[in-house]
């Protein structure tokens, strides 16, 4: 087990290498760059820029080197622990995100506990009850799940918590605690707030696991062992909670490898609906105005927690099944 942590650990720096290639040729792939962006923003508000200062601005910037050499310039920078400086928001890029940083990996915790505590048991009671009131009640939950998409539901709650109750469920805090320091009441307000957006975005991940564990669990309960171990008088739940299950959790410890990225990020399409203060919108609006050193900071994060992710879960892939220790 060790020999092969320590093989996925010596790929990790190639893994990398290559995955921000990819992302800085994504990343600059659209026409322009931020200067472009920031021309057009001027000039829709009436301001016009000579092309010295165009110039200027991109000599600044490092705008006006070959792609290649700002990649390696980026990628020095990176290596010795300085993630740049933002174009847009003025700021280095360590600053912002350790300002959002905090909340992102909360709501993402709260959603992933959330997300597996409730998927689990619907899976298993779905697949043991089988054709059962409560089997099709969770079955119609989870295509729901599945088929609704996670902005249409925050833009739902959204409208009825409006209409009904007149309250806005925007943000992770209420306005007196938007900009106020760390305290219990500020983070009383936290919890108080958190468990809509844990909701919204734990829905679609419940539906998917808990349709995933029924059906894995399905076919562990028809396999010879299930029925020997009946045979030999064990009781039912202790029957499939000890071996069936267990066997059965392997697709979903598989997962962990993309989740940790939507830990990170806290879906970028729910938080900007949502007004959510996480790494989510940022990333969006780095993309929209071409901001190219954030956008690239954010997609390598993602990169390296998916790479860690999985190896995560392969670790744990090994500890939970014997045959896949046993190669």
């Amino acid at each position: 087990m060790l020999q092969y942590i320590v093989k996925r650990l010596l790929l990790l720096p190639f893994l990398l290498v290559i995955f921000s290639i990819f992302a800085f040729i994504i990343i600059q792939a659209p026409p322009g760059d931020f200067v472009t962006s920031y021309i057009a923003d001027l000039a829709a508000s009436g301001s016009s820029v000579d092309q010295a200062q165009i110039d200027a601005l991109r000599e600044r910037y490092g705008l006006d080197q070959p792609m290649h050499i700002q990649y390696l310039k980026w990628m020095g920078r990176i290596v010795t622990g300085d993630l740049g400086f933002s174009l847009d928001w003025r700021k280095p890029i360590k600053e912002l995100i350790a300002e959002r940083l905090m909340l992102t990996v909360l709501l993402g915790l709260f959603t992933f506990v959330f997300t597996w505590l409730l998927a689990i048991p619907i899976g298993i009671i779905s697949a043991v009850k089988q054709y059962s009131f409560l089997d099709y009640f969770f079955s119609v939950f989870n295509y729901f799940g599945v088929a609704t998409p996670t902005f249409m539901t925050a833009l739902i709650l959204m409208w009825l918590a409006f209409s009904v109750f007149g309250v806005s469920i925007t943000g992770l805090f209420s306005p007196e605690f938007v900009d106020a320091p760390w305290s219990m009441a500020r983070a009383e307000d936290l919890l108080r707030h958190i468990w809509l957006p844990m909701i919204i975005l734990g829905l679609d991940g419940t539906a998917r696991l808990a349709r995933i564990m029924r059906a894995n669990l399905l076919d562990e309960l028809n396999k010879p062992y299930v029925e020997m171990a009946r045979a030999k008088g064990m009781s039912e739940w202790k029957l499939v909670i000890k071996y069936p299950v267990r066997l059965s959790l392997n697709p979903l410890v598989s997962t962990i490898g993309w989740y940790l990225p939507l830990i990170f990020s806290g879906s970028v399409i729910v938080a900007t609906v949502l007004n959510l203060p996480t790494i989510g919108p940022m990333l969006l609006r780095s993309l929209t105005n071409q901001d190219m050193f954030l956008a690239g900071t954010i997609v390598m994060i993602y990169l390296f927690l998916a790479v860690i992710g999985t190896l995560i879960s392969d670790i744990l892939l090994a500890w939970l099944d014997p045959r896949i220790r046993m190669g």
